[in-house]
């Protein structure tokens, strides 16, 4: 199991609203890098949620669901 960061902006995507949602689908990554990342992530890695710009701090804990086909697919952790 592997450890992953992802991040956003809270006035974009907060982890409120993930929480609210339970999982969500991890789109829209212009970010070359970050992209390999995301297709490198595999089913029950746990993924830190960063919120940038606004708290600058890791604010929750998921998990990967489904591997990147596409899509990344996260839902929030127990613990």
């Amino acid at each position: 199991m592997n450890y992953w960061l992802v991040k956003s902006e809270p006035s974009a995507y907060s982890w409120d609203n993930f929480v609210k949602d339970g999982q969500t689908a991890w789109t829209g990554v212009r970010n070359f890098a970050a992209r390999i990342h995301l297709n490198t992530m595999k089913k029950g890695d746990k993924v830190l949620f960063y919120h940038s710009n606004e708290g600058l701090a890791v604010v929750g804990v998921a998990e990967v669901i489904k591997e990147a086909t596409r899509i990344l697919l996260l839902r929030k952790t127990n613990g």
